[in-house]
């Protein structure tokens, strides 16, 4: 009796079929995790993205707020240079009136300690007319009589209290330096925000390479170039995660 030929013909074929793997074999796992991987660095992306934007444009809003404050405190300061020349010109004619008015015999001049106005003469009316910032500064030298005292100070713009600091001080003076320290801040917060956009761009690089080199482990053949591919990936990736862990953040409303 002649050998089965059906048989015979399905025996070796059925020895050269590979034994069935699991439900995930080597390459269904490295697609898999190349898959999350793509997923996260997609992500990631789009966060580095969003982030990069919200800080340039907290860039633009801080350097518009240290243009602005620049400018005011430009204002304030012209201010307060009309307004010290104000009290320069009042000062001088005072103390010209002082003088005339004492040469007429309206007023004596024997001590500054208890200088009181004279109405009705040309010093009193000028005095009354002081600013009320400049008037303290006045009175604070008249008290350290100017007229008898050599060690006085010459004048009240020169004054300074026992901490060292100047008798006559303007408002708008001060307002001015108080703007500048604030346009000053507000431009160096600005620098930081260009600082942290840069940094997520640069995230964002280092994404669109987990992007690229995980995309790439899915198109080559060999399953140590597909792993070699993805694990440069997963090094980025996880680079990048750490990068943008540390940076500082801004929400919707930020």
């Amino acid at each position: 009796m002649e050998p089965d030929d059906t048989v015979a013909a399905t025996g070796p074929v059925a020895s050269e079929v590979p034994p069935p793997r699991g439900l995930f074999g080597s390459s269904d796992r490295i697609e898999l995790f190349a898959t999350i991987v793509l997923a996260v660095a997609t992500v990631l992306t789009a966060w580095s993205a969003f982030q990069s934007a919200k800080w340039s444009g907290h860039q633009s809003i801080n350097f518009a707020q240290a243009g602005a404050a620049r400018t005011e405190s430009t204002r304030a300061d012209t201010r307060a240079g009309q307004l010290a020349q104000v009290d320069i010109a009042m000062y001088i004619d005072w103390v010209a009136a002082i003088f005339d008015d004492a040469e007429k015999g309206l007023i004596t001049i024997d001590s500054g300690t208890d200088y009181e106005p004279t109405r009705g003469t040309l010093s009193g009316f000028l005095y009354l007319r002081f600013r009320d910032e400049f008037r303290p500064a006045v009175d604070a030298w008249l008290a350290t009589d100017p007229v008898n005292n050599p060690d006085a100070p010459t004048s009240p713009f020169v004054m300074v209290d026992a901490s060292g600091q100047p008798v006559y001080g303007l408002a708008a003076a001060a307002e001015a330096d108080d703007l500048i320290l604030e346009a000053e801040e507000n431009a160096a917060e600005a620098r930081q925000d260009n600082q942290n956009s840069d940094n997520y761009v640069i995230t964002m690089v280092l994404f669109a390479s987990v992007l690229f080199f995980a995309g790439m482990s899915s198109k080559l053949v060999k399953p140590r170039n597909r792993m070699l591919a993805l694990g440069f990936g997963v090094i980025l990736l996880v680079a990048g995660i750490s990068i943008v862990a540390s940076l500082p953040k801004l929400t919707l409303r930020g």
